[in-house]
């Protein structure tokens, strides 16, 4: 393979990782959307198109292994390839973030929401903000970006806490609400995970650029949540 031919696969490759990246992005705010709604059908589909964003990382991962096989790239070209691989199950998890919102929705049922939900879609289109640039800094190698994409999250954080705050209160002013409350603080954290996880995006587009992996802000042990 010449080195225009590998630089023109490479890019489709590239291609394919936002495209993987725009999936999930949609996932996730329809998620969050059908919970403000109460959208059951809108929930159960996006449940059942999580399998393609499993088979568009596996095509992912698949392309990637077999540039790094058959052309043994060396420096930056391993670099990116190496981190295609991890950027494509992060995007794979945050995906399942998106799922667990949808299987939330359900398992609150036709019980009315205790309060219009605003921080929670707020806090969900901030995180998607976040994954579209990091996606976009990764594919362009632009390291101030992510490293200032990795700054926000401490917003994200910040309005965790303020949700959480928010439920425990509802809950001490009438122990009936502890249930949906749970429900919501769960969505509330999937939100919080998917920005971490954008957090070892950037991670990777600085290891691309500087040859340098930093822990900048560790993803914690899994949760499962719905």
């Amino acid at each position: 393979m010449t080195r225009l031919m590998f630089e023109q696969r490479l890019q489709a490759l590239l291609n394919d990782l936002l495209d993987l990246g725009h999936m999930v992005e949609k996932a996730m705010l329809e998620a969050m959307n059908a919970l403000k709604r109460r959208d059951f059908e809108a929930s159960e589909r996006i449940i059942k198109e999580d399998k393609l964003i499993n088979q568009k990382r596996y095509q992912v991962e698949r392309e990637a292994l077999v540039l790094i096989a058959t052309q043994q790239p060396m420096a930056t070209d391993l670099r990116v390839l190496a981190s295609v691989l991890e950027i494509a199950t992060e995007l794979e998890r945050i995906g399942d973030y998106a799922k667990g919102i949808a299987n939330i929705n359900l398992k609150i049922g036709e019980e009315p929401l205790m309060k219009p939900l605003i921080d929670l879609p707020r806090m969900t289109e901030r995180a998607v903000s976040m994954l579209h640039r990091a996606l976009e800094a990764f594919v362009q190698r632009d390291v101030e970006t992510a490293r200032a994409i990795i700054a926000e999250d401490d917003e994200i954080d910040a309005l965790y806490d303020q949700i959480y705050r928010e439920l425990i209160t509802y809950i001490l002013q009438d122990p009936r609400h502890i249930n949906q409350a749970t429900f919501l603080l769960w969505a509330a954290h999937n939100v919080e995970r998917a920005a971490d996880r954008v957090t070892n995006i950037c991670e990777r587009t600085i290891f691309v650029v500087t040859g340098e992996l930093t822990d900048l802000d560790a993803t914690e042990a899994e949760e499962d949540v719905a």
